[in-house]
């Protein structure tokens, strides 16, 4: 039931989808000194991880402070198999500054007053030592983006800068995930059922006092599909933005697309990628998909280079589309893992069904290689072969759910 993932050094973490009724449902710390054998070293148990009724299902590294944030929250009896206990959701922040690296030391546990679900991690690129924390908190709340302050978190200290809710009457489901800028200046908003839409971030990013959010898409232009943004991430260089969609139990699923951001006040849908025959709705009649029940073959966590998308696709597997032409997004790889035989815990709506694939992190490209996670079979390394594959070996660092690494040095003049 393995959940986020992130790299620091020759060490990867890997959070948890279940709770603490369940073995092993910690922080596991893996060593990735030889990415082709890598090693469980480490679990970040309780009393600070893996209590039962609580998930780490988010976790990121801001490098430069040399500090992991785990964003624990409640886990769902149904989805997750976890106990029925309700705990407080919280971020924890944990030092990995040498020795500390194998065997994280926390500093703070930050308590989340509203129920968290994903997080983006935006490092100022222009003031060393700064860096805000984007938090979606969905479920109808008037506030759906919680930004924190992390600055002086190795310090003990996070600090609230802001809030910001769609207009109440069309919130339905709530905000999932966000996105920003390289520069802080724009928030790109997968609002789950209520569409895609823009935010203007610019006073954050600059840090005035008292800064505000404004919405750059009115309510009446909101892009929206069918079930509805799960995340969003802006193409490097270009006016589009890459969104994913998740359904869990209902052919055709959900899909990826592309929107035309050049006016911010109206994105259009301009292109789309399906997997055959999963995805297309005129075969969901079809008797070899009656068998897919538990599963899902949709999209879910995207990372993007200048010109390929590496797409988690759940059972689907790890999917790389070309996006050179964003009109014409197509496939040029893709990587589905066999499956163990047999593990500890089954996800109830994800691998309980005949299938057993459940790619599910956001993609990480460090030194080359891309480390994902899927849910039910563990951490995979990976090496590309394919169009721009000089592109992918170039890259030290990227991540689509951070701006960190490569994503600066693309976007910053």
């Amino acid at each position: 039931m393995n959940a986020g993932l992130a790299l620091y050094g020759n060490y990867a973490y890997i959070g948890s989808r279940t709770d603490g009724s369940h073995a092993d449902a910690g922080v596991l710390v893996v060593d990735i000194a030889n990415p082709s054998n890598p090693q469980v070293v480490y679990q970040i148990g309780p009393p600070e991880e893996g209590l039962a009724g609580q998930t780490s299902r988010e976790l990121r590294i801001w490098p430069e402070q040399e500090l992991l944030l785990v964003m624990n929250l409640n886990c769902e009896v149904r989805l997750h198999d976890c106990a029925q206990v309700v705990v407080q959701a919280d971020l924890s922040v944990y030092d990995i500054s040498g020795a500390n690296a194998a065997a994280p030391r926390r500093i703070i546990a930050y308590p989340l007053l509203r129920v968290p679900h994903e997080m983006f991690l935006w490092e100022d690129p222009a003031m060393s030592g700064r860096a805000l924390l984007y938090i979606s908190t969905p479920g109808g709340y008037i506030y759906n983006v919680l930004v924190l302050d992390i600055s002086q978190a190795r310090a003990g200290q996070l600090q609230e800068l802001g809030n910001w809710g769609a207009p109440r009457e069309l919130v339905n489901a709530g905000l999932h995930s966000l996105s920003l800028s390289v520069d802080g200046k724009r928030a790109y908003l997968a609002h789950l059922r209520d569409g895609f839409m823009i935010l203007d971030t610019s006073e954050l990013a600059a840090g005035i006092t008292n800064p505000q959010m404004q919405l750059l898409t009115p309510p009446y232009n909101w892009a929206r599909s069918s079930p509805g943004p799960h995340s969003a991430v802006k193409l490097s260089g270009k006016p589009y933005v890459l969104t994913t969609e998740e359904v869990y139990w209902a052919c055709p699923w959900a899909w990826a697309r592309i929107l035309d951001i050049s006016d911010e006040t109206r994105p259009q849908f301009v292109a789309e990628y399906k997997l055959h025959p999963y995805n297309i709705a005129e075969h969901c009649g079809d008797p070899s998909l009656a068998q897919y029940i538990n599963t899902s073959f949709s999209a879910h966590n995207p990372t993007l280079t200048k010109n390929l998308a590496f797409i988690t696709w759940h059972s689907g597997g790890l999917q790389a589309i070309s996006i050179e032409n964003p009109l014409a997004p197509m496939q040029v790889a893709a990587f589905l893992p066999e499956p163990l035989p047999a593990v500890g815990t089954e996800d109830p709506a994800l691998s309980s069904g005949p299938d057993k694939v459940v790619m599910w992190s956001y993609p990480i490209i460090k030194d080359g290689l891309i480390y994902v996670v899927d849910i039910r079979n563990g951490l995979y390394i990976l090496k590309y072969h394919g169009p721009f594959e000089e592109e992918v070996t170039a890259i030290r660092f990227l991540e689509g759910n951070s701006n960190l690494g490569e994503a600066q040095l693309w976007e910053i003049p």
